[in-house]
């Protein structure tokens, strides 16, 4: 059986931006809205790891707007569509209670992993939300 090896060069942070954005602009797409507020801290955390590479913190701080960006988008797929949808107190409560459980574990690993990047790694992450942001 044959395995595959991994390359040692990683791709330039601009490679990336350039292939996100290409593929992002080529497929279909879903959006979501969200508060002003938080587009603002993420335009404040995605400069701050761009600007400061020697920051020891982008890693915690990735991970705080991560989880954010998934409490917001959970919010806005399904729980917002439930509520319009009148399915009534009880079961938007359930939902709710399901939608928490469900943004704590995706968030949890997701900061095990963004934790342990490096800058350049953390430059893709950021790359990629940006991709997501574009207006």
């Amino acid at each position: 059986m044959a395995t595959a090896t991994k390359s040692s060069s990683k791709p330039s942070a601009a490679a990336v931006r350039s292939s996100t954005k290409h593929s992002a602009a080529s497929e279909p797409s879903l959006r979501f809205y969200h508060s002003k507020a938080l587009r603002q801290k993420t335009d404040l955390v995605l400069t701050a790891l761009e600007a400061h590479p020697g920051h020891k913190n982008h890693g915690e701080d990735i991970s705080d707007l991560v989880a954010e960006l998934i409490d917001a988008g959970m919010d806005y797929y399904f729980l917002k569509a439930l509520k319009e949808a009148d399915v009534g107190f009880v079961a938007e409560q359930s939902a709710r209670l399901g939608m928490s459980g469900a943004v704590k574990l995706v968030s949890s690993v997701s900061r095990k992993f963004i934790t342990r990047m490096d800058h350049t790694q953390l430059l893709v992450v950021s790359t990629h939300i940006r991709a997501l942001a574009a207006e």
